[in-house]
């Protein structure tokens, strides 16, 4: 079994950029499959999800590649990707294929409905979980029209086989709606296909209903128009075909935002999502109002949620119906841990037949950290213990959400241990990579050139099994690897693209650049001046301001440099300003030339090193961006009289003192 160990976690703050919606990307993918024309779909989500799809229509003949000509600096660790679609026009040419669907709901369920009015022959199965997932509403509403839909295994679930048959369309398609949304959206986009007038009528109350806002606008995005009379009736008028919008961007994933709005709701904040806002068209941007009904502080924009903490207390127990939301009701269910009272979530039934039961799974876990939990068939209660048990090992359930959603727990000052943690790469494979950047403790080590802080850092990293960040190698680093990519210096938006994505490691006192140790190749002085003149540029200094905060991950991070307490990471906890006297610095310096060997009639005199020294000191605190300074929060350490070891105790005994679980 593999696991994460999340540390105790005492403060989330920052911004996420989120990765594309999963419900989005397939949606759009799908429709773009089945028009007329080329669509350009940018920011799609990379997850198993969407990989199994893009291998569906691929196998039905749909034209679908990666787009070559994806600028650089659209491509990130979270996602960026941009896809070539060739519409098929309503007809997929590929008439046989045997798919492979994962556990992607979003996947299989409007795909048998299309496929079914292909007139082609195709199988679809998945994981055995998906074996345990109904499908048999949507099968009872396709055989209604004439489609010949077959079960291989169980009644009602996949695996399935079809075969061509004739459509009539006559009668209204009767369907329910309380299982899932998923299959009133499959027959949505599919029956513009039939040419023909289609009518579908809910026979029971439609969960989930901002699924299918979601579905109805992608769908007129593609030219197709459907009449609704409440949620009860749907009519889509005949002669409607999905033709190509042309360039499509997918929205952030609003349920994936509901970790991060949650975490800084729990611990402090602020924490911003970037990639939804008020203007997005996915229901689950409401669980930022379930937020502020507990009490948190919620800011709004076009393109972003920022959520913080009460003001005053803790978070408010509530009691909500949350059938409108129940990916993000999930996260709600641990955020309940850390409100003042009993909270009771309603409405959920739909948890039961998702990727695990979500509500038998849910409260399982929440008993492990204490919480007392009452389950009915569709409702949660949950009463958080005054305080969290221990190192609870979560089991996940091969549940992405499950995974997700009790990181949090860990926010609550007590170490978790989440079990298989890569069932996230269901729809986000780099979250904990993600979560770590709000909530990993930051040790930021400071100070004027030679004060020894990257002899210390590196030892005070190793001591707390932390990782390592040398800030002042990265500049060089880049011109480096442009150098090596044949990426001219003066080239602002290649070197950008390049210093966003640096592959740079610091494992102990190496330094790696895409695998290869290049302690000495920075050194060089071509590269020193490359690093120099690439640093003049803002968009090279931004990418590397964003990819330094990336290498915040768990358990935690050390950094040092001359401003990551000030700028790169202001909120970190334990913050520390080494410094010492211009000539214990310059004698440190000059020892390190007669170490490293360099001849008597070349070594530069001591004067000079300690008098360059402090021109150095003069020009990096007179700096516009990011003087070297000692923040106000900031621990003071004088090496001057201090041996390494000496220093590093001294550091130690501030992350003792501020980072309590360290001892």
């Amino acid at each position: 079994m593999t696991y994460l160990d999340l540390p105790p976690l005492l403060r989330a703050t920052g911004t996420i950029k989120l990765p594309g919606s999963k419900s989005i990307s397939n949606r759009m993918l799908l429709l773009a499959a089945l028009a007329e024309g080329v669509t350009e779909i940018r920011d799609l989500l990379d997850s198993d999800d969407t990989r199994v799809m893009l291998a569906a229509l691929q196998k039905v003949g749909a034209g679908v590649t990666a787009s070559a000509d994806t600028p650089r600096e659209m491509v990130t660790a979270l996602g960026g990707n941009a896809y070539r679609v060739e519409g098929c026009a309503g007809v997929f040419p590929g008439k046989e294929a045997d798919l492979f669907m994962g556990n992607a709901g979003t996947a299989i369920r409007p795909l048998t409905a299309v496929l079914a009015l292909c007139g082609g022959h195709y199988t679809l199965s998945g994981v055995p979980r998906m074996h345990e997932r109904p499908i048999g509403d949507l099968v009872d509403g396709l055989r209604q029209i004439g489609c010949d839909v077959r079960y291989t295994g169980s009644e009602g679930f996949p695996p399935l086989e079809i075969f061509p048959a004739q459509v009539n369309l006559a009668a209204p398609i009767r369907v329910r709606g309380d299982v899932s949304s998923q299959f009133l959206t499959a027959l949505l986009m599919a029956l513009p296909l039939t040419g023909q007038t289609a009518v579908i009528e809910m026979t029971t109350e439609l969960i989930s209903r901002p699924y299918i806002e979601i579905t109805l606008n992608l769908m007129a995005r593609f030219g197709v128009t459907v009449e609704r009379d409440g949620w009860s009736r749907f009519t889509l008028p005949a002669g409607q075909r999905y033709r190509s919008p042309g360039l499509l961007h997918v929205e952030g994933d609003a349920s994936a935002a509901s970790y991060f709005l949650a975490a800084g709701a729990i611990a402090g904040g602020p924490v911003r999502v970037e990639g939804v806002g008020r203007e997005s068209i996915q229901g689950d941007v409401k669980f930022a109002d379930a937020l502020e009904a507990m009490g948190a502080q919620i800011t709004w924009g076009d393109n972003f949620i920022e959520a913080s903490a009460p003001t005053i207390g803790k978070l408010k127990a509530f009691d909500l119906d949350l059938n409108h939301i129940p990916d993000a009701a999930m996260t709600l269910a641990v955020a309940a841990l850390f409100a003042d009272g009993k909270c009771t979530l309603r409405n959920i039934g739909s948890w039961r037949v998702k990727e695990t039961d979500r509500i038998a799974a849910m409260a399982t876990e929440l008993r492990k950290l204490g919480a007392t939990v009452e389950e009915g068939d569709d409702y949660l209660a949950v009463l958080p213990a005054p305080t969290f048990q221990a190192n609870a090992s979560i089991d996940t359930y091969d549940d992405h959400r499950m995974a997700m959603c009790f990181s949090l727990a860990a926010l609550g000052g007590v170490p978790v241990r989440i079990n298989e943690p890569g069932c996230v790469a269901k729809t986000f494979p780099h979250y904990f990579d993600a979560f770590a950047q709000i909530a990993a403790p930051v040790i930021a080590i400071d100070g004027p050139s030679a004060s020894g802080k990257g002899t210390v850092a590196q030892r005070v990293a190793a001591a707390l099994g932390f990782h390592f960040l040398d800030s002042g190698a990265l500049y060089r680093l880049t011109a480096l690897a442009a150098m090596k990519a044949g990426v001219a210096l003066d080239d602002e938006a290649g070197v950008a693209a390049l210093a966003g994505n640096l592959p740079a490691e610091f494992p102990g006192d190496r330094i790696l650049l895409a695998g290869e140790e290049v302690n000495e190749a920075i050194r060089a002085e071509e590269v020193g001046i490359g690093a120099s003149k690439v640093a003049a540029l803002p968009a090279v200094r931004a990418a590397l301001l964003d990819r330094q905060r990336t290498y915040r991950r768990f358990p935690g991070l050390v950094a040092d440099g001359r401003d990551m307490g000030s700028v790169v990471f202001p909120e970190a906890p334990v913050k520390v300003f080494l410094t010492a006297s211009a000539e214990a610095r310059g004698a440190r310096r000059y020892k390190q030339l007669i170490d490293k060997g360099m001849p008597a009639n070349m070594r530069p005199l001591l004067q000079d090193i300690v008098q360059d020294l402090r021109e150095r000191d003069a020009r990096d605190a007179a700096r516009a961006v990011a003087p070297l300074k000692q923040c106000d929060d900031a621990d003071l350490v004088d090496t001057t009289a201090l041996t390494i070891d000496e220093a590093v105790a001294t550091v130690m005994d501030s992350v003792h003192r501020k980072l309590p679980f360290s001892n």
